[in-house]
């Protein structure tokens, strides 16, 4: 599976220590690339459970859509 993820950050993110919720424990950090709390994670990757591989996925307003073809700026300029 594939997932198109879209973020506005243009660095990376460095974890201090007042980033660590002394009621959750452990920090985990965000793979999906789905949580509202990026770059915490949020459980948001659930709901990437049942997504088939060689499959492109995109998530927008909370609902799940197939990508039949991804077009980039170079791409549509030909």
């Amino acid at each position: 599976m594939t997932r198109l993820v879209e973020l506005e950050a243009n660095g990376p993110r460095k974890l201090e220590p007042d980033d660590i919720d002394d009621e959750k424990g452990d920090v985990a950090v965000c793979q999906c690339g789905l949580s509202d709390d990026f770059p915490f994670c949020d459980g948001s990757h659930r709901r990437t459970r049942d997504e088939a591989d060689g499959t492109t996925y995109v998530y927008e307003d909370g609902q799940r859509r197939e990508v039949k073809r991804v077009v980039t700026t170079d791409d549509a300029e030909e």
